[in-house]
């Protein structure tokens, strides 16, 4: 296979998946990392492919890729970082989650808690938590976004700023190397602000291939949260903002 025949299919794997990963390129093609690496930094410069830490995508900065491939992309990587987030929450405790695939992931994982206390603007997550009978599960206010079911809006923010929680779960869709928090939606973005305003404890949870993904709306900074759940070792400028921000890294 010559390298043109290759990146077309690079392109096809990236346009199927959403986002690969360098490592799933190599055992893909049976060829070396600097091979991959060359070629996907070729796709970039040509404009054909997004390139993020360790690997590639398609993503725009203004559109997020949509809902239904998002649910299945990285769908190991996400039970991963669920099993391991919902081992910091004890029975009993009182949290917001907000909108994402992998939240989504993580409010099944919290299934066999108890007593569980949810403040959502999420629908997906309402009825997966509201099948458990001892949790309470209150669903904030606003315009509801039909395409994945997260509410949003001025009066989603306000209500969430009705509620002082024990922990704040949020996903994001970029984590820029200066350690911005980047999402698509800036009504989302300013319920996830309200979010980690009124938590105790933030948990972030980011699989790899947020790492250098590219969006247009600024959230905050990884600085501000207290715990972050991934699947990859971050960035050198990542870690060290966490490292300074006494920012707890979990890997799974």
């Amino acid at each position: 296979m010559n390298q043109q025949q290759r990146q077309a299919l690079i392109i096809e794997k990236i346009q199927e998946h959403g986002f690969v990963t360098i490592d799933e390129l190599v055992e893909h093609f049976k060829v070396t990392p600097q091979t991959v690496r060359r070629d996907l930094n070729q796709l970039a410069k040509a404009q054909k492919i997004s390139r993020h830490h360790g690997g590639a995508g398609t993503e725009s900065s203004t559109v997020n890729t949509d809902y239904q491939t998002r649910k299945i992309t990285d769908l190991h990587s996400k039970e991963k970082i669920a099993a391991q987030l919902v081992q910091m929450i004890p029975n009993g405790a009182s949290l917001f989650i907000n909108i994402g695939t992998t939240i989504e992931t993580i409010a099944r994982a919290l299934l066999n808690h108890k007593g569980l206390q949810v403040v959502t603007n999420n629908l997906n997550v309402a009825s997966i938590l509201g099948a458990k009978e001892d949790f309470t599960v209150v669903i904030a206010g606003g315009e509801v976004r039909h395409r994945d079911g997260g509410v949003m809006g001025e009066a989603t923010e306000d209500f969430i700023k009705k509620f002082r929680m024990d922990f704040g779960i949020i996903g994001i869709s970029g984590i820029d190397l200066d350690g911005s928090l980047l999402d698509f939606d800036y009504r989302e973005v300013r319920v996830a602000q309200a979010i980690i305003e009124n938590s105790r404890q933030v948990l972030l949870a980011a699989d790899q291939s947020k790492f250098g993904r590219n969006a247009m709306v600024r959230l905050g900074n990884i600085s501000q949260v207290d715990h972050f759940f991934t699947d990859a070792t971050p960035p050198d400028e990542i870690k060290q903002i966490l490292v300074d921000h006494q920012v707890t890294l979990h890997l799974v």
